[in-house]
C-alpha cells in the first residue's frame, strides 16, 4: 500500500539568479528546516510536500511553479 503522503503536491522552483535558498520545513509541534538546497541562475527543483515537509521557504529571486499559477520573488 502507498502512504498518502506520497501524492502530496508538487511545486518547481526556477532560480533567476545565482545563490538562491530552497528550505524545506517539518511538520509537528515545533516546525524546523529539515532540508536545503542552494540553485544557481537557471537552476530548477521540483519539491513535494510530503509526511515530514509541511512548508517550503525560498531566498532570493526565483520563480515558484504550483498547481494554482506561477509567483515570483520580489526584493
Amino acid at each position: 500500500m502507498i502512504e498518502p503522503y506520497v501524492y502530496g503536491d508538487y511545486i518547481a522552483i526556477k532560480a533567476l539568479e545565482n545563490g538562491v535558498t530552497v528550505i524545506g520545513l517539518t511538520r509537528g509541534k515545533d516546525t524546523k528546516l529539515h532540508h536545503t538546497e542552494k540553485l544557481d541562475r537557471g537552476e530548477v527543483i521540483v519539491a513535494q510536500f510530503t509526511e515530514h515537509t509541511a512548508a517550503i521557504k525560498v531566498r532570493g529571486k526565483a520563480v515558484v511553479y504550483t498547481k494554482f499559477g506561477s509567483i515570483e520573488t520580489s526584493d
